[in-house]
């Protein structure tokens, strides 16, 4: 079919290419940034700089390097959560996230201004700008309110929104498809979403288990310390408002709470799995989607993977930090679908 009628040429796309550029130079950037807030957070380093904006009310942590030494000597050694090594890993990801920041007001100001020649609405822009800002006092209490879980994984969660709009909006920019037939790949509207819904359901079960260090509370695979259904304390697991490693009355988290949280996240991930294995797959046998659906099944494939060796491991450095990148990199390919999902039920 393809050979005797070949698909249209894409619409052309109206936005300038140094604009494209820019939006993509972002994406980029807040994909870095979830990499180094991810490797922040996993070797401890979140108090490094226990003040914000600044490092000990310093620029950078040379000028803090006293402040520092002392919190050092005061802590008896460089194991408790003040190093010079730490402060850096801190604030390299607050320089990050403030260069990000402010590309993201430039991207804001040039769809205002150039919203006629463009052709698209300025609102995703500018609720990016509110995104960020929210993200920022995130960030900001993530220190103040010594990394509370619901506010690191919150902050976790916010820069995934913003990687995902800062996608949608890249997207489009581009020349976009037009199909022969684009029935088949409007089909996948609401499928496509519901693997969104569920995947960031995942994401969030994820960042939960992460910033409650509950990522090792079952040990062995594939039962959790030596049960299939060990033990749990559901209502101190996923109690909101509390202090990391205590009860919402101030006691010490038990390790039922902990283990409550690692199960969820693993029967989230066999829901997952399933639920996407069967979405790539139908991505894969709609026409001129193939790359599309061996790509989700491929990331798919990996992700669930390193969830097994970061288990079987023992948690290591390189394996965790992969694991959220590549949580972002589904999380990717799962935007492209749903944009195009719903492009394509524009032309019917």
């Amino acid at each position: 079919m393809s050979d005797r009628f070949p698909a249209p040429a894409p619409l052309p796309s109206r936005s300038p290419p140094w604009y494209r550029r820019l939006i993509g130079l972002t994406v980029v950037l807040t994909f870095v940034l979830i990499m180094v807030g991810a490797y922040v957070r996993l070797t401890d380093a979140g108090l490094g700089c226990p003040d914000w904006p600044g490092c000990y009310g310093q620029l950078t942590p040379v000028q803090a390097k006293d402040a520092i030494a002392q919190a050092v000597a005061e802590q008896g050694g460089e194991h408790g959560p003040v190093s010079m090594g730490k402060a850096w890993r801190e604030m390299i990801h607050r320089y990050i996230a403030q260069v990000l920041g402010l590309l993201v007001i430039g991207i804001s100001i040039v769809a205002w201004r150039h919203r006629h020649e463009v052709g698209q609405s300025p609102t995703l822009p500018i609720a990016l700008v509110g995104v960020v800002i929210l993200q920022g006092i995130f960030g900001m209490w993530t220190v103040t309110l010594l990394l509370k879980p619901a506010i690191v994984t919150g902050h976790l969660i916010g820069g995934l929104i913003t990687f995902a709009l800062l996608l949608w909006l890249w997207l489009r920019q581009q020349p976009q498809p037009r199909y022969i037939d684009p029935e088949p790949v409007a089909a996948l509207v609401a499928p496509a979403l519901v693997g969104l819904a569920l995947l960031s359901v995942q994401i969030l079960l994820g960042g939960w288990t992460s910033t409650n260090y509950a990522a090792l509370a079952c040990p062995d695979l594939p039962t959790c310390q030596g049960s299939w259904w060990p033990e749990m304390n559901f209502a101190d697991a996923f109690h909101i408002f509390r202090e990391l490693g205590m009860t919402a009355e101030g006691e010490h988290l038990p390790m039922q709470a902990l283990t409550a949280i690692h199960m969820m996240h693993r029967i989230g991930a066999l829901v997952v799995l399933v639920a996407l294995g069967w979405l790539g797959h139908r991505v894969m046998r709609t026409e001129g989607q193939r790359e599309l659906g061996l790509a989700i099944l491929g990331v798919l494939a990996l992700q669930f993977g390193l969830g097994l060796a970061n288990v079987a491991f023992s948690l290591p450095l390189a394996l965790a930090v992969a694991h959220n990148g590549v949580a972002a990199v589904l999380l990717g390919l799962l935007v492209v679908l749903n944009f195009r999902a719903r492009r394509a039920r524009l032309q019917i």
